[in-house]
């Protein structure tokens, strides 16, 4: 089977979260258009959800679209919306990992995960991981990762994640900047068919220090970091105002913007395209691509959950796939 042929594993996430719900409202959409299989046990899907029970994703392909394909397991009780069973953490932990064993086995093109919900699995099964990423990075083997919101419109990485705002200057060396950015360019390159990509990098401080009254980092080492890299290769424009880099024009000049801190990158594609951004991990050795959103306990259940997350990452994980 080819590798385009080979269905995106799907893990259920949290079952008393959205995550069940809007993957089964994604196969409605994405049916025939993105070959698919679900991970989870088939109980916590939506009412009415008409579904095949099969043993290995590459028995998908013979199913019609109207029936979504689903590797099960038991989890031992139903899911009840917006209240997380313990019981099912370990389950949903292996969700994960199944799906990753799938993916690189090759019998799986790409993995997309439904939101967790970090107390839940530190709660049911002592899940000693500070997230999703951290987990999948242990499960690949490795250390650098990066996260990357995509949508149509903007394609950002924040250097820093889930920290305290003074930690950011402790935690963003050069190093650790050339890092993200090598990462960020290998993905767009192998990923997203980008031969040359063009990246614009965010100053730190307001106005990227204005010339070092605002703050210093700027002068001091992440213009000398960028020149250096320049120099190697790399198309990088920067260290820009972080203010005047994600208005139309300015996005039309690069193909990912790399941001100093967790809210400096995601206020703007939040901004842009609330329901439609996607969580894309680089750096992994397989292809892993996760809704931009949580398990939004309080509309589970409810029909109210907006799918168009799921639906582009789904449709992202397929292309990445293709490359």
């Amino acid at each position: 089977m080819s590798l385009t042929a080979r269905p995106v594993a799907i893990s259920c996430g949290e079952p008393a979260g959205i995550g069940p719900e809007v993957a089964a409202r994604a196969w409605t959409v994405l049916a025939g258009e993105v070959p698919m299989v679900w991970l989870g046990d088939p109980q916590h899907l939506p009412e009415g959800t008409a579904y095949k029970v099969i043993e290995r994703p590459d028995e998908a392909a013979a199913l019609d679209t109207d029936v979504l394909p689903v590797i099960a397991r038991d989890f031992g009780s139903p899911a009840v919306p917006g209240t997380p069973d313990p019981g099912h953490a370990q389950h949903v932990i292996d969700m994960i990992a199944l799906g990753v064993s799938l993916v690189r086995d090759g019998a799986a093109s790409a993995l997309c995960t439904a939101p967790l919900n970090k107390k839940a699995l530190k709660d049911g099964a002592d899940f000693p991981y500070p997230g999703h990423t951290e987990y999948l990075a242990a499960l690949g083997g490795v250390e650098d990762v990066v996260m990357m919101l995509a949508s149509d419109q903007l394609r950002v990485v924040p250097a820093t994640i889930h920290i305290p705002l003074e930690q950011v200057p402790l935690q963003l060396t050069p190093a650790h900047l050339r890092r993200v950015i090598e990462t960020t360019h290998e993905g767009l390159r192998d990923h997203f068919g980008i031969a040359r990509p063009r990246l614009s990098i965010a100053g730190l401080n307001p106005h990227a220090g204005e010339g070092g009254t605002m703050g210093t980092q700027e002068e001091e080492w992440i213009a000398p970091l960028i020149d250096m890299m320049r120099d190697e290769g790399y198309d990088l424009t920067g260290p820009l105002p972080a203010d005047t880099m994600f208005h139309a024009a300015a996005r039309a000049r690069y193909d990912a913007a790399v941001a100093m801190y967790h809210d400096q990158a995601l206020i703007p594609i939040k901004t842009l395209d609330f329901d439609r951004g996607v969580n894309v991990t680089l750096g992994l050795p397989f292809i892993r691509t996760s809704p931009d959103h949580g398990t939004a306990f309080d509309i589970a259940g409810k029909g109210l959950a907006n799918p168009g997350s799921m639906i582009e990452a789904i449709r992202l994980a397929h292309r990445m796939a293709r490359g």
